[in-house]
């Protein structure tokens, strides 16, 4: 697939974000063929691009930074400067969708809200990324992936019983937010192609919280607001009755989803199962696991995977990421690509999760260094 069988060809996108959620969305939309540019201050660029992680760089910067940059181009320009502020003004009127992550309120300070930037290209779709929305006590607050977790409730649905809170270990919300934007910057090009008009796509990692944990936070409306019961063992959803859950086995763990009890007192040959009814399954469900428990951790996770999989039963192993990427699941998805530098460095890193007429789009460029496009894009546009 060449870069112009892609279907965003010929789309030209201005990522004014930086960290994860605005940069994110604008990454897949350059996967998918838009020529993307990133607008960075002169001092520094991007944030993320000095925020090392586990000691990792790539070509001066930092590898994360190059994870959700690659295949971009950067253009400086200091947005408080009226001359460079009348450039990206210029570049506006040349772009199809711009993408910022600036609390709200600011982007209509410098004069590149909306409605302002609505007059100089109307068919532009502007794409706003915010924490907690543009209203209320909140807006005013980080809008940071571990403090929404935390403040949405999320943090207090994982973990056992007994645990204090357990955000999940990655930035569930800063992807799940990108994703949000992205459908909604899709659907406005789409309504463009019809009207010829742009359009406002606004999200934020507080609404995308509360969307992923949909089931969950419904049960919990329409359960008289009573706090999730977590269970005591093996907690994997607190509103699945047992025996869903995760178990310890002999050598290792196991999932274990859906199933009737008296299936479960069957194949585990675990006759005090019996003793409960099924619509017993989660007003007991402590009691129910910790049979259920007991009984895996008899015996290897892969005796009982040979026990439950010919039973039709959903269930598997657990694995960390050593034992994932031995797998041959792992080796057929082929989920990985590398990305390398002109004078040799490369790194490995995941590739477009969406495929294209049979095939996932590919793009083996790093991030760009700060500024390196600054002369072409803006001299292109002049």
């Amino acid at each position: 697939m060449t870069d112009t069988d892609l279907p965003l060809a010929g789309l030209r996108v201005l990522d004014f974000s930086q960290f994860l959620a605005g940069p994110v969305a604008a990454l897949r939309l350059c996967d998918l063929g838009a020529e993307v540019i990133k607008i960075e201050r002169p001092q520094g660029g991007d944030l993320c691009r000095s925020m090392v992680v586990n000691d990792q760089r790539l070509d001066q910067d930092s590898l994360v930074f190059h994870t959700f940059n690659r295949g971009k181009k950067s253009a400086t320009a200091d947005l408080k400067q009226p001359a460079d502020l009348e450039r990206v003004r210029g570049l506006i009127k040349t772009a199809d969708v711009m993408i910022h992550n600036f609390r709200p309120g600011v982007m209509e300070r410098i004069g590149l809200g909306y409605e302002t930037v609505a007059e100089l290209n109307s068919g532009l779709v502007y794409g706003a990324v915010s924490g907690y929305g543009t209203n209320g006590p909140w807006v005013g607050k980080p809008g940071q992936d571990l403090l929404v977790q935390s403040l949405s409730g999320i943090a207090w649905l994982n973990g056992n019983a007994e645990d204090g809170p357990v955000p999940t270990g990655f930035a569930m919300l800063d992807v799940a937010t990108a994703g949000n934007l992205v459908q909604g910057i899709l659907a406005c090009l789409l309504r463009r192609g019809r009207t010829g008009t742009g359009g406002l796509v606004e999200v934020d990692l507080l609404t995308s919280a509360i969307d992923m944990t949909f089931e969950q936070f419904t049960c919990f409306l329409n359960d008289g607001q009573k706090p999730p019961r977590r269970h005591a063992l093996g907690n994997a959803n607190p509103y699945q009755p047992a025996p869903y859950g995760v178990y310890k086995t002999a050598d290792g763990y196991l999932a274990f989803a859906m199933t009737p009890l008296a299936t479960a007192a069957e194949l585990l040959e675990a006759p005090e199962l019996n003793a409960y009814a099924q619509d017993q399954a989660f007003s007991h469900l402590d009691e129910i696991k910790a049979i259920v428990a007991k009984v895996f951790l008899s015996n290897t996770t892969q005796h009982w995977l040979d026990v439950l999989e010919p039973a039709g039963i959903w269930c598997a192993e657990i694995l960390d990421w050593p034992a994932f990427v031995k797998t041959d699941g792992y080796k057929a998805a082929d989920l990985v690509q590398t990305i390398g530098t002109p004078n040799g460095e490369s790194a490995q890193t995941t590739k477009c999760p969406i495929r294209i007429d049979g095939a996932a789009p590919t793009g083996t460029d790093v991030a760009p260094r700060l500024g390196a496009d600054t002369a072409d894009v803006f001299g292109a546009a002049e």
